[in-house]
């Protein structure tokens, strides 16, 4: 019996890579339908949800399902709820990529994004992938350093999230309103899924420890002196 129940355990964690894997997948098809204008792309990204949204539901399902029939207490229990929030997060950040690829719907045949800004979405983009392939490799190796690394990752998309705001309010933005909002709108979901991708990773860091990335931090500072980190 608890063979059975270890394997549902791993179970969970498969189910959570692959939806990383599809999340990843959405994102990247949904940034080159944002910048190409590529309808085909967006509307697969809009169907394919359906897939993370079925893998999330069924996590849920598993979870509560364990945690009536094992009671788990410790280690497990937190594995179970940590697995819940994460599939929670994971369900989200394909909802933003989502949110993407309808915004380059809506304005097809034409790009949502002025050339001038093309630059820089591109590479949000390219940061939304690599936050969200790192968070499949921290949730299958349940890596504690490579989930507190993410926190830079974020850093570099709040940077180019200011900097978008900073062409928009720009005299010399010739744009007009409604690229404006689209790119307002299609930069606050870059930034939301990175934020999202953190808080999986952090939720593994708790995960395999038993504490927040800032107490492993505090902790760390402590041993070694503020700013210093582990020698």
């Amino acid at each position: 019996m608890r063979d059975a129940y270890h394997e549902e355990l791993d179970a969970l964690s498969d189910k959570l890579v692959e939806m990383t894997r599809l999340v990843r997948s959405a994102m990247a098809r949904a940034v080159t339908a944002l910048l190409d204008a590529d309808l085909r792309l967006s509307e697969e990204v809009i169907s394919a949800d359906e897939h993370v949204n079925k893998i999330d539901t069924e996590i849920e399902e598993t979870v509560f399902d364990l945690m009536a029939r094992q009671q788990p207490v410790a280690g497990d229990l937190r594995t179970l709820i940590t697995a819940l929030r994460m599939s929670g997060d994971l369900e989200r950040m394909g909802d933003l990529a989502v949110h993407i690829a309808k915004t380059a719907r809506r304005r097809h045949p034409e790009s949502a994004v002025p050339p001038v800004l093309q630059a820089t979405v591109l590479e949000m983009g390219q940061i939304a992938e690599r936050m969200i392939a790192k968070t499949g490799s921290v949730i299958a190796s349940q890596d504690v350093e490579m989930g507190l690394e993410l926190d830079a990752d974020d850093d570099r998309m709040d940077r180019l999230h200011r900097k978008l705001f900073d062409i928009l309010l720009s005299p010399k933005w010739k744009y007009g309103v409604e690229p404006a909002v689209d790119i307002t709108l299609a930069g606050r979901y870059f930034e939301r899924f990175a934020d999202h991708a953190v808080h999986v990773a952090e939720d593994v860091v708790y995960m395999v420890t038993g504490q927040r990335p800032e107490e492993i931090i505090d902790s760390s500072e402590a041993q070694t002196g503020p700013g210093q980190g582990p020698s």
